[in-house]
């Protein structure tokens, strides 16, 4: 019963606090949806496998690649959820905080190309680290091999 309340308080959170992002997770989980791509629950968030090589959440929907297998599949699961709790921490200080600094930090080519020329870790950056202490510290499971 005390799990169902959490949920319930996390789902209310999600779509009052954090509307915004949550309204566009759901736009890409439907896209998806229609294309038939695999989808579960886990820890009561929607997950899609998507083609892409990344990992996003946006909201409380969270995007896998379909490359992950095994542990880093579940890590990855971690770390993803982790930024769902940093978007019902900040509702619509996600976005700026931390959706568009993350995005940067994954996407930006002389970024990529910095990280790795000089093997800076992924999650290092400040949203990601953040991410891995909070999908720990909810879920009880060691993101061993995000450091």
């Amino acid at each position: 019963m005390e799990n169902a309340v959490k949920h319930f308080l996390f789902v209310l959170v999600q779509c009052t606090w954090g509307a915004v992002q949550n309204l566009g997770g759901l736009a890409v989980f439907l896209f998806l949806a229609v294309r038939r791509r695999k989808r579960f629950l886990w820890r009561g968030c929607p997950v899609t496998v998507w083609r892409r090589g990344d990992s996003a959440s946006v909201g409380m929907f969270l995007f896998i690649s379909e490359r992950l297998q095994g542990q880093m599949k579940d890590e990855v699961l971690v770390h993803e959820y982790g930024h769902t709790v940093q978007s019902a921490l900040l509702g619509p200080l996600y976005l700026p905080v931390i959706s568009l600094p993350s995005a940067v930090w994954c996407l930006a080519p002389e970024l990529v190309r910095m990280r790795s020329e000089k093997n800076i870790s992924y999650y290092s950056f400040y949203t990601e680290k953040w991410a891995n202490h909070l999908g720990q510290r909810v879920t009880g499971i060691v993101p061993e091999l995000l450091k």
